[in-house]
């Protein structure tokens, strides 16, 4: 019996290239976030197709057909200020920004990071009264991620 490799909590990170003006290339991550979800979605469209051509009694046939990729991010943790301004700024600038999700645990060969141009579609803080602030974001992919493999 083989035991399955796993990955630990800090080998799956999510980081964004906050200032690829200023700093192009430096990816830091989002302070505060503490679990992530990445969600890779194939968009489907269905066609019913004709079971026989000559008998039109047989049940049609429903065929589909992958028309889209999308990738997004959802995260929640707690707003810390050292992403605060980030994260806002993000926000409200509408802008794309280059985020990255690797898995720092990848086998040789397999997807080691996804990255590309990715927008902050929601961006969400609560309170509870004997807790710390929480904070929620939603990210999106701007196009399908560049996959790259680890070496």
């Amino acid at each position: 019996m083989v035991k399955p490799v796993t990955e630990k909590f800090e080998e799956l990170v999510l980081d964004v290239e906050f200032d690829p003006v200023g700093s192009p290339g430096v990816y830091t991550r989002i302070c505060g976030i503490l679990d992530a979800t990445v969600t890779r979605t194939a968009n489907v469209d269905t066609s019913e197709v004709p079971g026989d051509c000559d008998d039109e009694s047989v049940p049609v046939s429903v065929e589909r057909q992958v028309r889209s990729i999308e990738v997004t991010v959802s995260g929640t943790g707690v707003w810390a200020q050292q992403s605060q301004g980030k994260l806002k700024n993000w926000f409200y600038s509408a802008a794309t920004l280059n985020t990255r999700v690797r898995d720092t645990n990848a086998a040789s060969g397999d997807t080691e990071v996804e990255s590309g141009p990715a927008l902050l579609t929601g961006l969400t803080t609560g309170r509870t009264k004997g807790q710390k602030v929480s904070a929620e974001i939603e990210i999106q992919f701007d196009g399908t991620p560049t996959r790259t493999a680890a070496a």
